[in-house]
C-alpha cells in the first residue's frame, strides 16, 4: 500500500494542525497505522498509533491529552490531530503501516513495512 500524508505546516506554540494519512489501496482494514517522527540526526520517533479494526489507539508519553489519532472509514484516512503545540514538536512527521504487527510492537518503526513521505511541522516559540 501507498501511503499520502499531508497537512504538515508553520505554526506558533500553544496552535493546531491536522495531518492527514491516505491509503493509495482505497482501505486500511486489517492494517495498523502509525506516525512517527523524526528531527535530522536523530531517530524516528513514535507518536501515536491505531489499529484500524478495532480503532484501539496507542499514544507516546509526550504527546498524550495533546494529540489525537483517528480514522475515517469512508475515506481510507487516517487523521492525526495536534493541538496545543509545543517549539519541541517540529518535525518531519510520517504517517506509516503494516497489517502484521502485534500491540506491543505498534511504537517500533521497523515493525512497519510501508511509509509515507513526512510531512514538515514546524512550531514557533
Amino acid at each position: 500500500v501507498q501511503l499520502q500524508a499531508s497537512g504538515g505546516g508553520s505554526v506558533q506554540a500553544g496552535g493546531s494542525l491536522r495531518l492527514s494519512c491516505a491509503a493509495s489501496a482505497r482501505t486500511f482494514r486489517g492494517y495498523s497505522v502509525g506516525w512517527f517522527r523524526q528531527i535530522t540526526g536523530k531517530e524516528r520517533e513514535f507518536v501515536a498509533a491505531l489499529k484500524w479494526n478495532s480503532g484501539n489507539t496507542v499514544y507516546a508519553d509526550s504527546v498524550k491529552g495533546r494529540f489525537t489519532i483517528s480514522k475515517d472509514n469512508a475515506k481510507s484516512t487516517v487523521y492525526l490531530q495536534l493541538n496545543s503545540l509545543k517549539p519541541e514538536d517540529t518535525a518531519v512527521y510520517y504517517c506509516s503501516a503494516d497489517p502484521r504487527i502485534i500491540h506491543s510492537n505498534l511504537g517500533v518503526p521497523s515493525a512497519y513495512n510501508y511509509w509515507g513521505q513526512g510531512t514538515l511541522v514546524t512550531v514557533s516559540s
